[in-house]
């Protein structure tokens, strides 16, 4: 079976293309075939760096490793009933699909409620939800207090992981692991930083995810998406001497393929 990653954050500008795109591209120069969906039905986001990245491949000759990719479509039946019916049997063939030919289904959903994600949130074995590392973004995961900061409760999101969770568990499924991102992380230790920190604690212990450190804030990611590209890829496409920045993001790429603990992974990247 393949293992299926799902990253999921109902909020848009987290950077769930980008962690998408650097954690398939990383799992593919490991040799595991990989399976894409591209559940944002709109912009396609991470559909759009598949197809620059082949495109690239067609250009310069340069054989870069591409991951299988499996286009949906949102039903058009008018009996919201049997539009569900068509979806949820649209998104069952594309698992099977690429279930037969890769190790891993990577499934990057849009940044809002859909039926596709709600079903992909279901159907994950990793579940990495990418949020910035702000008080703004917090609610994604939780209710705050707003004189003291404490934990009210968890999130409209956070109740639909669990119920996810319990859907898993009542199919005889393993465990979802969840796994939470710090993107954009201050590097300074400014106040904010370290609130944010101290009510992710406190919450991780209550609803039960991983807290990981994610991706800095870099031009050089905006920089390689035009082309399909990924840091990884750099030292293949004559890229030139990689600057400090570059550096420090792989760094930050290889830790958060070690802290994801995906079976049958070297842990090193």
């Amino acid at each position: 079976m393949a293992h299926i990653i799902v990253l999921g954050n109902e909020k848009g500008g987290s950077g769930k293309s980008t962690t998408a795109m650097h954690v398939i591209t990383a799992l593919l120069r490991a040799g595991a075939p990989v399976g894409v969906i591209d559940l944002d039905l709109r912009q396609q986001s991470l559909l759009g760096y598949v197809r620059n990245r082949a495109a690239f491949v067609a250009r310069e000759g340069i054989p870069l490793p591409l991951p299988e990719t499996f286009e949906l479509a949102l039903s058009t039946a008018d009996s919201l009933r049997d539009a569900q019916t068509e979806e949820e049997g649209r998104f069952a063939d594309a698992l099977t699909t690429l279930d037969a030919r890769t190790d891993f289904v990577v499934i990057d959903c849009p940044g809002a409620h859909t039926r596709f994600a709600q079903m992909a949130h279901s159907a994950a074995d990793t579940l990495i939800t990418p949020m910035n590392d702000s008080l703004i973004d917090f609610d994604l995961l939780a209710r705050l207090e707003p004189a003291t900061g404490k934990v009210q409760g968890p999130s409209i999101y956070s109740e639909m992981v669990w119920a996810a969770r319990q859907l898993r568990a009542s199919a005889g499924l393993p465990p979802l692991d969840w796994v939470v991102l710090r993107n954009r992380m201050a590097t300074t230790d400014a106040h904010n930083k370290r609130k944010v920190g101290k009510a992710l604690g406190e919450l991780q212990r209550r609803i039960g995810f991983r807290l990981v450190p994610g991706f800095s804030e870099r031009v050089v990611f905006r920089e390689l998406y035009l082309q399909g590209l990924t840091l990884l890829d750099l030292g293949d496409t004559g890229g030139g001497r990689l600057t400090m920045s570059n550096i420090a993001a792989r760094q930050e790429l290889r830790e958060l393929m070690r802290a994801l603990e995906l079976p049958g992974m070297p842990q090193s990247v």
